[in-house]
């Protein structure tokens, strides 16, 4: 239980999220469109934050997801709403500028 609460708040092992990638993890952009078309990940999707409830059918809840936004604070709520949801492994990557570094 304690390492749940702490993986929650993002202190339990980090995770290799490169290795997500590379291994097929979506990367889900949750800003709004405007904001993805000024520059996003290549091959991302963007479902934004206020459109995923009623979307999150479009994804499949046993493939991870790594979840990103400007900052990382939507993207988090993002990560909960999923987790929520019933998806099985769901990662907070932060800002889409950190995840750039991954792009295939």
């Amino acid at each position: 239980m304690l390492d749940s609460i702490k993986q929650m708040l993002g202190m339990g092992p980090k995770t290799d999220l490169g290795e997500l990638i590379a291994n097929g993890a979506i990367i889900l952009d949750v800003r709004t469109p405007g904001e993805y078309a000024g520059g996003h990940i290549k091959g991302s999707l963007n479902i934004p934050l206020n459109d995923l409830g009623r979307n999150a059918a479009k994804l499949k809840k046993d493939t991870p997801i790594i979840t990103c936004c400007a900052s990382g604070m939507r993207s988090s709520s993002a990560k909960s709403m999923l987790i929520s949801g019933g998806f099985k492994e769901v990662h907070n990557g932060g800002s889409w500028m950190n995840l750039k570094k991954f792009e295939k």
